[in-house]
């Protein structure tokens, strides 16, 4: 379940993030696909767990699909967006139902928090703007020079923080024995995981 949790947060980024830019209807079609599945899944006994965590995912990819196909020059409103599923994850929550792919979502959106949290604590939301409506070519350079800014002791002690953070809350929940937590745990540390792969990216290009 961890693994299957990571797998849905990290792989998805690198095949999402394209689509969207080139056929951001397509990728909002396909929430529709992955619902459909996660409900077909959880019909069955013996796949109940696996469609339970598909429809979890499927409020981040829905999220994912309008933010950054629509909106994504607006910083603002990515938390907003990424937050769209949270009624539904709280409403089965108190109905006794589908812990996994709801705690799965939580996890998402709490590790997306925290990484917008450090965003704006640094005072990159003009950057986040260039790299979102400059020509593809430009992004390397974009991303380098944000990586270059980050580079002083206030923010590396604040990014390692945000770190820290992240892996208290990613870790911790790993104690439980029950399914739930450890998607949620999957969720968290994963977003820990895409923060640095783009850090490593940004100051390699």
């Amino acid at each position: 379940m961890f693994w299957a949790a990571v797998f849905l947060v990290v792989v998805p980024v690198f095949f999402q993030a394209p689509l969207v830019r080139s056929l951001p209807w397509l990728s909002l079609t396909l929430t529709g696909t992955w619902l459909l599945a996660g409900i077909s899944l959880s019909s069955r006994a013996s796949t109940q767990l696996w469609g339970d965590l598909l429809i979890g995912f499927t409020w981040t990819w829905l999220a994912g699909s309008l933010y950054w196909g629509w909106l994504r020059s607006e910083p603002f409103l990515h938390l907003p967006i990424e937050a769209l599923g949270l009624p539904i994850a709280l409403i089965l929550l108190c109905q006794g139902k589908g812990r996994i792919g709801s705690y799965f979502f939580l996890g998402s959106l709490l590790g997306t928090a925290i990484t917008d949290l450090y965003v704006y604590w640094t005072d990159l939301l003009p950057m986040w703007r260039q790299v979102m409506n400059v020509d593809p070519e430009w992004v390397p350079t974009v991303l380098k020079r944000a990586a270059k800014t980050l580079q002083n002791p206030t923010d590396f002690g604040r990014g390692l923080l945000i770190c820290t953070i992240l892996l208290i809350i990613g870790i911790v929940p790993l104690r439980s024995k029950q399914l739930c937590w450890w998607a949620f745990s999957g969720a968290v540390l994963s977003t820990l995981v895409v923060d640095l792969l783009f850090l490593t990216s940004a100051l390699c290009a």
